[in-house]
């Protein structure tokens, strides 16, 4: 479903985050008239549009033709390898919820390949996903108000690392010194939709 967001975007609804990350590669890499970006989510992508020379209907047909000839699957993105230390305050309440050890925690945790599903936030907050069915536990019942940078943390089926000192309810199982946003890096999030990611016990 493709529909207006506003004065100057479309919002298209899709099915999965494959299809919403070859949507926005296509668009990025070919842009229609008028078309400035486009922002995957989990599963959409905004579409923005210049308002003084974009035309609405027809980019909303080229999504649509587009949308017919996806591939399967986005192009691989870039595979980082994020070293951690596995000392978070609620390891121990991952592994009870769990039903698992904290060892066996750690183990699945930097065994599985996350994929970057989409960004938001906060600038380089990237959602990873999809973690194995063991450590899918829900969130805190009260964030924190603050969590610190460098955090990585699991809730439902993703896992992500906490750019800066933010407010937060995900369950941090641990750290690392990696830089996660960098202003003047171009781009400045080291993360991007598509990218691949190892965490690695450290």
């Amino acid at each position: 479903m493709i529909r207006p967001f506003g004065e100057a975007a479309l919002l298209v609804g899709l099915d999965s985050a494959d299809q919403a990350q070859a949507l926005a590669t296509s668009v990025r890499t070919d842009p229609p008239p008028g078309v400035v970006e486009a922002v995957p989510g989990l599963a959409s992508v905004l579409v923005e549009l210049d308002p003084l020379t974009a035309d609405p209907q027809r980019v909303s047909s080229e999504l649509e033709r587009r949308l017919g000839g996806l591939r399967r699957a986005p192009p691989a993105g870039r595979l980082h390898t994020i070293p951690v230390v596995y000392d978070g305050p609620d390891l121990e309440e991952v592994a009870a919820l769990a039903r698992l050890t904290p060892f066996e925690v750690v183990a699945l945790h930097a065994s599985t390949q996350l994929r970057v599903l989409f960004c938001g936030f906060a600038p380089g907050f990237a959602y990873l996903g999809d973690l194995p069915p063991e450590l899918r536990v829900e969130r805190l019942a009260t964030p924190r108000t603050r969590t610190p940078a460098g955090s990585v943390a699991v809730a439902g089926s993703m896992s992500g690392v906490y750019p800066a000192d933010l407010p937060g309810g995900w369950r941090v199982i641990g750290h690392t010194e990696v830089a996660l946003f960098d202003p003047r890096s171009h781009p400045p999030a080291l993360l991007m939709p598509g990218d691949r990611v190892r965490f690695e016990p450290a």
